[in-house]
């Protein structure tokens, strides 16, 4: 066991480490890697690489890591697969903050850059609530089916919101549109240290929850007999799960199914032990984002796709699957 373990760190490590590569190598120009430490030789390629690819590259790695552990931690929490920020729409809710934000030009006090983000998880955390406050009315057993569809009434609703603010926008239209489509082209170092506090709270969060969250999967009362103070730890995991999903999605935009195909892959290679699950899946979820938005900047270069686009590709068939075999098995 332990040697699988190490190796599903080490390979993580090395596709983290190529996604990178490849990343701020590949582009309409070409950037050798050595350019990396080597200004003297190449000023212009130095630039491009330490300007927009690095930057662009670092921005893809922690949003798909922030979307990929906070969809771990809420399959684990709600015991159910399916569950990611996306689908549950919880990334709806940190959109409509995120538009708010832009749409009205807020700038809270002492928090000031960070804004942004900040109101984008104070709104994916009080979507989150809604909608398990919502399915629990409709089907005290929280049913899968139940979940979805909540997410899908709730995701429906706040994109009528988005879709309002839209219609109300003058010189904002563009920049809300551009948002909204997903990307994390042209963002640059200050969208980098505006997620990076979020994501590191919020992963320290989880991790600190990692036990619990392997307790909770045979039930609350099983939990509870372990010494798990269930209630504090949902909380905590929401809180967590929804700071990271707040923060990915008020720099980047909408992508969706990050936080369902990762943990599940990962989930499948290398076992549920949230102790390693996570950690995983951070990594993974950093390569994914981070190939698939070379993939979108590359595939009809010069112009490019929405990095959603490409994560729908992926994501959808795996959702399809993942339904089909949850309903094999229930007969």
């Amino acid at each position: 066991m332990k040697g699988k373990l190490f190796f599903a760190y080490i390979s993580s490590i090395g596709l983290l480490l190529i996604s990178i590569w490849l990343g701020v190598s590949i582009g309409t120009a070409e950037v050798p890697f050595s350019t990396l430490w080597d200004k003297e030789t190449n000023e212009s390629a130095y630039n491009i690489l330490w300007s927009i690819r690095m930057p662009r590259v670092i921005l893809a790695g922690l949003v798909g890591a922030s979307l990929a552990i906070a969809g771990a931690a809420f399959q684990g929490l709600l015991k159910n697969p399916l569950a990611d920020p996306y689908t549950l729409g919880i990334s709806s809710g940190a959109s409509v903050g995120a538009v708010a934000t832009i749409f009205f030009g807020l700038s809270l006090p002492i928090i000031g850059t960070y804004t942004l983000p900040f109101v984008g998880m104070i709104c994916a955390f009080l979507t989150m609530i809604l909608v398990l406050t919502f399915a629990r009315l409709v089907d005290r057993t929280m049913k899968m089916e139940t979940l979805i569809l909540t997410g899908v009434i709730f995701s429906s609703f706040l994109g009528s919101c988005i879709s309002l603010m839209i219609a109300l926008t003058g010189e904002q239209l563009r920049e809300i549109m551009g948002w909204l489509l997903g990307s994390v082209s042209m963002r640059g170092w200050p969208y980098v240290q505006m997620i990076i506090p979020f994501v590191m709270i919020g992963t320290i969060i989880l991790w600190l929850n990692r036990r619990e969250l392997n307790a909770m999967m045979y039930g609350d009362e099983r939990a509870q007999s372990l010494g798990v103070n269930v209630k504090k730890s949902k909380y905590a995991i929401l809180a967590g799960g929804s700071m990271l999903t707040g923060a990915a999605v008020a720099v980047s935009g909408t992508i969706g199914f990050v936080g369902l195909v990762v943990p599940h892959m990962t989930r499948m290679l290398w076992g549920a032990d949230h102790r390693h699950l996570l950690i995983l899946s951070f990594f993974n979820g950093a390569s994914l984002l981070i190939i698939c938005d070379l993939v979108s900047r590359t595939i009809i270069s010069p112009s490019e796709l929405p990095i959603g686009v490409i994560t729908a590709f992926i994501g959808a068939p795996v959702f399809s699957f993942i339904f089909y075999k949850q309903r094999k098995s229930r007969g």
